[in-house]
Protein backbone atom coordinates (compact mmCIF):
# COMPACT_ATOMS: atom_id res chain seq x y z
CA UNK A 1 0.00 0.00 0.00
CA UNK A 2 1.43 3.33 -1.28
CA UNK A 3 2.02 6.34 1.28
CA UNK A 4 -0.60 8.65 -0.36
CA UNK A 5 -3.17 5.77 0.46
CA UNK A 6 -2.35 5.14 4.03
CA UNK A 7 -2.04 8.94 4.26
CA UNK A 8 -5.59 9.30 2.96
CA UNK A 9 -6.97 6.39 5.26
CA UNK A 10 -5.63 8.17 8.15
CA UNK A 11 -6.95 11.85 7.39
CA UNK A 12 -10.42 9.79 6.88
CA UNK A 13 -9.96 8.00 10.44
CA UNK A 14 -9.03 11.73 12.47
CA UNK A 15 -11.57 13.00 10.42
CA UNK A 16 -14.56 10.59 11.16
CA UNK A 17 -13.32 10.03 14.83
CA UNK A 18 -13.50 13.88 15.60
CA UNK A 19 -16.86 13.92 13.95
CA UNK A 20 -17.90 10.78 15.59
CA UNK A 21 -16.54 12.69 19.30
CA UNK A 22 -19.06 15.71 17.71
CA UNK A 23 -22.13 13.31 18.07
CA UNK A 24 -21.46 11.51 21.76
CA UNK A 25 -20.15 14.28 23.16
CA UNK A 26 -23.07 16.58 24.75
CA UNK A 27 -24.05 19.83 23.22
CA UNK A 28 -24.57 20.87 26.65
CA UNK A 29 -22.24 21.78 28.70
CA UNK A 30 -21.57 24.06 31.75
CA UNK A 31 -20.12 27.55 31.90
CA UNK A 32 -16.45 28.01 32.94
CA UNK A 33 -17.93 29.71 36.19
CA UNK A 34 -20.18 26.67 37.02
CA UNK A 35 -17.15 24.11 36.71
CA UNK A 36 -14.96 26.53 38.66
CA UNK A 37 -17.28 26.24 41.45
CA UNK A 38 -17.25 22.12 40.84
CA UNK A 39 -13.67 21.84 41.32
CA UNK A 40 -13.41 23.94 43.84
CA UNK A 41 -16.30 22.05 45.61
CA UNK A 42 -13.81 19.02 44.56
CA UNK A 43 -11.01 20.55 46.03
CA UNK A 44 -13.13 20.69 49.96
CA UNK A 45 -12.34 16.98 50.24
CA UNK A 46 -9.13 17.45 51.25
CA UNK A 47 -9.18 20.55 53.61
CA UNK A 48 -12.35 19.12 54.89
CA UNK A 49 -11.25 17.34 57.75
CA UNK A 50 -8.07 14.85 58.67
CA UNK A 51 -9.97 11.37 58.73
CA UNK A 52 -10.35 9.98 55.17
CA UNK A 53 -12.92 9.62 52.85
CA UNK A 54 -13.90 5.88 52.84
CA UNK A 55 -12.85 6.01 49.30
CA UNK A 56 -9.09 6.61 50.63
CA UNK A 57 -9.27 3.87 53.28
CA UNK A 58 -10.15 1.15 50.03
CA UNK A 59 -7.24 2.32 47.85
CA UNK A 60 -4.93 1.99 51.25
CA UNK A 61 -6.30 -1.34 51.79
CA UNK A 62 -5.98 -2.16 47.80
CA UNK A 63 -2.44 -1.31 47.78
CA UNK A 64 -1.55 -3.13 50.86
CA UNK A 65 -2.89 -6.58 48.68
CA UNK A 66 -0.49 -5.86 46.26
CA UNK A 67 2.79 -7.11 45.49
CA UNK A 68 5.83 -5.05 46.06
CA UNK A 69 6.39 -4.39 42.36
CA UNK A 70 2.85 -3.88 41.46
CA UNK A 71 2.81 -1.57 45.03
CA UNK A 72 5.35 0.54 43.21
CA UNK A 73 3.59 0.89 39.54
CA UNK A 74 0.56 2.18 41.65
CA UNK A 75 2.52 4.53 43.25
CA UNK A 76 3.94 6.12 40.04
CA UNK A 77 2.80 9.81 39.51
CA UNK A 78 -0.32 10.22 38.24
CA UNK A 79 -1.86 6.48 38.78
CA UNK A 80 -3.75 7.92 41.59
CA UNK A 81 -5.68 10.12 39.30
CA UNK A 82 -5.96 7.88 36.27
CA UNK A 83 -7.46 4.97 39.26
CA UNK A 84 -10.03 7.33 40.07
CA UNK A 85 -11.07 7.85 36.21
CA UNK A 86 -11.21 4.32 35.91
CA UNK A 87 -13.52 3.79 39.52
CA UNK A 88 -15.37 6.46 38.23
CA UNK A 89 -15.90 4.59 34.75
CA UNK A 90 -17.05 1.52 36.75
CA UNK A 91 -14.07 -0.61 36.48
CA UNK A 92 -11.86 -2.25 38.94
CA UNK A 93 -8.83 -2.66 36.43
CA UNK A 94 -5.67 -1.37 38.44
CA UNK A 95 -4.28 1.55 36.99
CA UNK A 96 -0.80 0.24 35.69
CA UNK A 97 -2.76 -2.44 33.72
CA UNK A 98 -3.99 -0.18 31.80
CA UNK A 99 -1.01 1.42 31.04
CA UNK A 100 0.47 -1.21 30.25
CA UNK A 101 -1.91 -2.66 28.09
CA UNK A 102 -2.02 1.05 26.31
CA UNK A 103 2.16 0.52 26.01
CA UNK A 104 1.70 -3.18 23.84
CA UNK A 105 -1.46 -1.64 22.17
CA UNK A 106 0.84 1.21 21.12
CA UNK A 107 3.87 -0.87 20.17
CA UNK A 108 1.55 -3.28 18.25
CA UNK A 109 0.34 -0.49 15.85
CA UNK A 110 3.65 0.74 15.52
CA UNK A 111 4.89 -2.53 14.19
CA UNK A 112 2.12 -3.04 12.29
CA UNK A 113 1.83 -0.15 10.88
CA UNK A 114 5.68 0.09 9.86
CA UNK A 115 5.09 -3.70 8.20
CA UNK A 116 2.33 -2.46 5.82
CA UNK A 117 3.51 0.97 4.92
CA UNK A 118 7.27 1.11 5.83
CA UNK A 119 6.79 4.66 6.36
CA UNK A 120 7.92 5.85 9.78
CA UNK A 121 5.00 8.13 9.32
CA UNK A 122 2.40 5.75 9.52
CA UNK A 123 3.98 3.91 11.54
CA UNK A 124 4.42 6.85 14.53
CA UNK A 125 0.58 7.30 13.75
CA UNK A 126 -0.40 3.71 14.17
CA UNK A 127 1.42 4.06 17.81
CA UNK A 128 -0.23 6.74 19.04
CA UNK A 129 -3.44 5.60 18.25
CA UNK A 130 -2.73 2.55 19.92
CA UNK A 131 -1.53 4.45 23.15
CA UNK A 132 -4.91 6.45 23.19
CA UNK A 133 -7.73 3.42 22.52
CA UNK A 134 -7.38 2.26 26.02
CA UNK A 135 -8.21 5.56 27.93
CA UNK A 136 -10.85 6.85 25.24
CA UNK A 137 -12.40 3.67 26.00
CA UNK A 138 -12.07 4.49 29.77
CA UNK A 139 -13.22 7.82 29.55
CA UNK A 140 -15.95 7.08 27.02
CA UNK A 141 -17.45 4.55 30.19
CA UNK A 142 -16.75 7.06 32.54
CA UNK A 143 -18.70 9.62 30.67
CA UNK A 144 -21.75 6.94 30.18
CA UNK A 145 -21.32 5.74 33.34
CA UNK A 146 -21.85 9.76 34.92
CA UNK A 147 -24.64 10.26 32.10
CA UNK A 148 -26.55 7.43 33.33
CA UNK A 149 -26.27 8.29 37.10
CA UNK A 150 -27.43 11.74 36.34
CA UNK A 151 -30.63 9.91 34.31
CA UNK A 152 -31.26 7.85 37.39
CA UNK A 153 -30.77 10.85 40.03
CA UNK A 154 -34.20 12.39 40.04
CA UNK A 155 -35.76 9.09 40.90
CA UNK A 156 -33.49 8.43 43.65
CA UNK A 157 -33.55 12.27 45.07
CA UNK A 158 -37.64 11.64 44.44
CA UNK A 159 -37.39 8.09 46.25
CA UNK A 160 -35.19 10.08 49.09
CA UNK A 161 -37.73 12.58 49.30
CA UNK A 162 -40.81 9.92 50.14
CA UNK A 163 -38.21 8.04 52.55
CA UNK A 164 -37.75 11.10 54.73
CA UNK A 165 -41.73 11.91 54.83
CA UNK A 166 -42.13 9.03 55.75
CA UNK A 167 -39.98 9.55 58.87
CA UNK A 168 -36.77 7.57 57.83
CA UNK A 169 -33.35 9.46 58.57
CA UNK A 170 -31.41 10.62 56.07
CA UNK A 171 -28.44 7.58 56.20
CA UNK A 172 -31.19 5.11 56.03
CA UNK A 173 -33.25 6.98 52.62
CA UNK A 174 -29.80 6.24 51.32
CA UNK A 175 -29.95 3.09 51.78
CA UNK A 176 -32.98 2.32 50.87
CA UNK A 177 -31.95 3.96 46.72
CA UNK A 178 -28.95 1.48 46.71
CA UNK A 179 -31.71 -1.00 47.06
CA UNK A 180 -34.34 -0.33 44.96
CA UNK A 181 -32.49 1.35 42.70
CA UNK A 182 -29.66 -0.02 39.80
CA UNK A 183 -26.31 0.80 39.49
CA UNK A 184 -24.43 3.21 38.84
CA UNK A 185 -26.58 5.43 41.29
CA UNK A 186 -27.40 2.49 44.11
CA UNK A 187 -23.76 1.65 43.63
CA UNK A 188 -22.67 4.92 44.74
CA UNK A 189 -25.43 5.64 47.13
CA UNK A 190 -24.04 2.40 48.83
CA UNK A 191 -20.82 3.98 49.42
CA UNK A 192 -22.03 6.84 50.61
CA UNK A 193 -24.27 4.89 53.26
CA UNK A 194 -21.14 2.72 54.42
CA UNK A 195 -19.26 6.19 54.51
CA UNK A 196 -21.58 7.65 56.80
CA UNK A 197 -21.93 4.22 58.76
CA UNK A 198 -18.27 3.88 59.10
CA UNK A 199 -17.98 7.02 61.15
CA UNK A 200 -17.81 10.02 58.28
CA UNK A 201 -19.79 12.53 58.86
CA UNK A 202 -22.55 13.13 56.43
CA UNK A 203 -20.55 16.08 54.83
CA UNK A 204 -17.51 14.27 53.94
CA UNK A 205 -19.41 11.70 52.68
CA UNK A 206 -21.56 13.47 50.56
CA UNK A 207 -18.68 15.72 49.17
CA UNK A 208 -16.94 11.83 48.53
CA UNK A 209 -19.87 11.35 46.20
CA UNK A 210 -19.24 14.33 44.70
CA UNK A 211 -15.91 13.11 44.39
CA UNK A 212 -16.59 10.27 42.43
CA UNK A 213 -19.08 11.17 40.41
CA UNK A 214 -18.20 15.17 39.44
CA UNK A 215 -21.14 16.27 38.08
CA UNK A 216 -23.17 19.42 37.94
CA UNK A 217 -26.56 18.13 39.27
CA UNK A 218 -24.58 16.09 41.92
CA UNK A 219 -23.14 19.10 42.92
CA UNK A 220 -26.87 20.73 43.35
CA UNK A 221 -27.65 17.69 45.51
CA UNK A 222 -24.99 17.54 47.43
CA UNK A 223 -24.94 21.73 47.54
CA UNK A 224 -28.82 21.94 49.00
CA UNK A 225 -28.03 18.45 51.46
CA UNK A 226 -24.61 20.36 53.08
CA UNK A 227 -27.25 23.73 53.23
CA UNK A 228 -29.88 22.05 54.70
CA UNK A 229 -27.33 20.36 57.59
CA UNK A 230 -26.06 23.87 58.25
CA UNK A 231 -29.40 26.13 58.20
CA UNK A 232 -31.83 23.49 58.94
CA UNK A 233 -35.46 23.32 56.68
CA UNK A 234 -37.42 20.63 55.39
CA UNK A 235 -34.79 18.35 53.43
CA UNK A 236 -37.96 16.75 51.85
CA UNK A 237 -39.29 20.16 50.10
CA UNK A 238 -35.36 21.06 48.92
CA UNK A 239 -34.89 17.45 47.72
CA UNK A 240 -38.42 17.98 45.64
CA UNK A 241 -37.44 21.01 43.97
CA UNK A 242 -33.97 19.93 43.44
CA UNK A 243 -35.73 16.89 41.07
CA UNK A 244 -37.41 19.74 39.48
CA UNK A 245 -34.72 21.78 38.42
CA UNK A 246 -32.89 18.46 37.50
CA UNK A 247 -35.92 17.22 34.90
CA UNK A 248 -36.04 21.03 34.12
CA UNK A 249 -32.67 20.85 32.59
CA UNK A 250 -32.79 17.33 31.19
CA UNK A 251 -35.56 18.59 28.79
CA UNK A 252 -33.99 21.80 28.17
CA UNK A 253 -30.98 19.54 27.09
CA UNK A 254 -32.70 17.12 24.73
CA UNK A 255 -34.61 20.31 23.26
CA UNK A 256 -30.75 21.61 22.55
CA UNK A 257 -29.60 18.60 21.28
CA UNK A 258 -32.57 18.42 18.74
CA UNK A 259 -31.91 22.11 17.59
CA UNK A 260 -27.83 21.20 16.89
CA UNK A 261 -28.69 18.21 15.03
CA UNK A 262 -28.76 20.00 11.84
CA UNK A 263 -25.04 21.97 12.74
CA UNK A 264 -23.86 18.46 13.54
CA UNK A 265 -25.28 17.22 9.89
CA UNK A 266 -23.56 20.04 8.28
CA UNK A 267 -20.14 19.34 9.81
CA UNK A 268 -20.24 15.66 8.65
CA UNK A 269 -21.19 16.87 5.12
CA UNK A 270 -18.37 19.88 5.22
CA UNK A 271 -15.58 17.67 6.88
CA UNK A 272 -15.86 14.61 4.24
CA UNK A 273 -16.93 16.52 0.91
CA UNK A 274 -12.94 16.63 0.81
CA UNK A 275 -12.83 12.65 1.00
CA UNK A 276 -15.41 11.64 -0.82
CA UNK A 277 -14.28 14.32 -4.22
CA UNK A 278 -10.89 12.31 -3.66
CA UNK A 279 -12.63 8.66 -3.93
CA UNK A 280 -14.77 10.20 -6.75
CA UNK A 281 -11.74 11.50 -8.85
CA UNK A 282 -9.54 8.62 -8.44
CA UNK A 283 -12.19 6.26 -10.30
CA UNK A 284 -13.19 9.08 -12.71
CA UNK A 285 -10.05 10.60 -13.76
CA UNK A 286 -7.19 8.63 -11.49
CA UNK A 287 -4.32 10.15 -13.85
CA UNK A 288 -5.05 13.86 -11.83
CA UNK A 289 -4.01 11.95 -8.60
CA UNK A 290 0.19 11.14 -8.71
CA UNK A 291 0.76 15.18 -9.40
CA UNK A 292 -1.66 15.83 -6.27
CA UNK A 293 0.30 13.11 -4.01
CA UNK A 294 3.97 13.12 -5.42
CA UNK A 295 4.92 16.65 -6.43
CA UNK A 296 5.89 18.29 -3.23
CA UNK A 297 3.63 21.19 -3.74
CA UNK A 298 0.60 19.38 -3.82
CA UNK A 299 1.83 16.93 -0.68
CA UNK A 300 2.13 20.36 0.97
CA UNK A 301 -1.66 21.62 0.05
CA UNK A 302 -2.79 18.55 0.96
CA UNK A 303 -1.27 18.95 4.60
CA UNK A 304 -2.75 22.51 4.53
CA UNK A 305 -6.30 21.36 3.67
CA UNK A 306 -5.99 18.56 5.82
CA UNK A 307 -5.16 21.26 9.25
CA UNK A 308 -7.95 23.54 7.98
CA UNK A 309 -10.56 20.65 8.07
CA UNK A 310 -9.54 19.93 11.33
CA UNK A 311 -9.93 23.41 12.65
CA UNK A 312 -12.71 23.91 11.26
CA UNK A 313 -14.18 20.57 12.53
CA UNK A 314 -13.47 21.75 16.28
CA UNK A 315 -14.51 25.86 15.14
CA UNK A 316 -18.51 24.01 14.19
CA UNK A 317 -18.27 21.87 17.96
CA UNK A 318 -17.88 24.98 19.56
CA UNK A 319 -20.13 26.81 17.75
CA UNK A 320 -23.06 24.00 18.02
CA UNK A 321 -22.03 23.35 21.68
CA UNK A 322 -24.15 25.61 24.36
CA UNK A 323 -23.21 26.74 27.51
CA UNK A 324 -25.58 27.45 30.23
Amino acid sequence: MSDGMMLFIGMVFVAAFLLSQGLVVPVFGETGRTRKLLKERLGQLDAASEQGSLASLLREKYLRELSPVEQWLESLPGMQSLAAIIEQAGKTMPAYRLVLISVALGALGGMAGWAFSRSPLVALGCAIAGLAIPYVKILGDRRKRIEKFEEQLPDAIDSMKRALRAGHPFSAALKLVAEDMDDPVAREFELTFADISYGNDLRRAMLGLLQRMPSVTVMALVTSVLVQKETGGNLAEILEQISGVIRSRFRFQRKVRSLSAEGRLSAWILAMTPFVLFVVISVSTPEYLPVLLEHPTGQKLIAFAFVMGIAGIFWIRRVIRIEV
